[in-house]
């Protein structure tokens, strides 16, 4: 029996069409709502003009890299800056590590290479959507949806890090991590959990990832990134957010 997702609603990108049928008639078996779009140009306008209105958005978009007029990773990058930070799982033949890290850096948040078992996609798709729920809250241990950190606000509900008047959009990874740190904030938290806690992987997985991520929500976070006095790497360990940071 299908389960109830709360009528999750995803957006297939593949212009194979028999796989792209194949995916959506899975997926609604599984009990999501699913869109097929087959053109790269047409998804990243699609992602675009959604921009930040997620509630008129889809929840998850499953992407594949080679695709008409425009590729993945372009319609990645297009939709985050945009400020769409819609979960995104590429799925493509292109599954070296040099790929798989320019997917992450684009701003994806999850990569599958092809070919792939239609239960591990279903898997994905489901630890995706887990995490989003994770990320937003409800609330955040020692304090709500929304907290301080040094002298940023950040809303985990809506992904967002406010520093004076600028706004910065978070991706799902890069809220998922902030979260992890903040909420074991004053302890050490080694690449291995975060490997395992937030992109859902192998805790031996060999990547630096997680060194750019980090890099990354320094330049968010802190007044001088090359200076952190918020997020500390502990050196052959992992990273530790100071408690009472300066």
């Amino acid at each position: 029996m299908p389960e109830n997702h709360g009528a999750a609603r995803i957006l297939v990108v593949e212009d194979e069409a028999s796989l792209a049928r194949g995916i959506a008639f899975n997926l609604e078996i599984e009990g999501y709502s699913v869109d097929c779009i087959a053109d790269g140009q047409e998804a990243s306008d699609l992602l675009s003009a959604q921009g930040a209105q997620s509630k008129q958005g889809h929840d998850l978009v499953l992407l594949d890299v080679m695709l008409p007029n425009l590729d993945g990773f372009s319609v990645v990058r297009a939709a985050r800056l945009a400020g769409n930070r819609t979960p995104i799982l590429m799925l493509t033949a292109k599954g070296l590590p040099e790929d798989v890290v320019e997917g992450l850096e684009a701003g994806a948040d999850d990569y599958l290479p092809k070919p792939f078992d239609l239960t591990v996609l279903l898997a994905r798709v489901k630890s995706l959507l887990r995490r989003r729920e994770w990320t937003k809250g409800p609330s955040i241990p020692g304090g709500g949806a929304i907290v301080s950190i040094g002298p940023n606000r950040v809303d985990f509900a809506n992904f967002e890090v406010k520093r004076g008047d600028s706004l910065i959009r978070l991706t799902l990874l890069e809220a998922g991590l902030l979260r992890l740190l903040y909420e074991k904030r004053g302890s050490v938290v080694t690449k291995a959990e975060i490997l395992e806690k937030v992109w859902n992987l192998h805790p031996d997985t060999e990547t630096r990832a997680v060194d750019n991520f980090v890099v990354r929500l320094r330049k968010y976070l802190e007044a001088d990134p090359s200076n952190p006095t918020i997020l500390l790497t502990v050196r052959g360990t992992g990273y530790r957010m100071e408690a009472e940071p300066a």
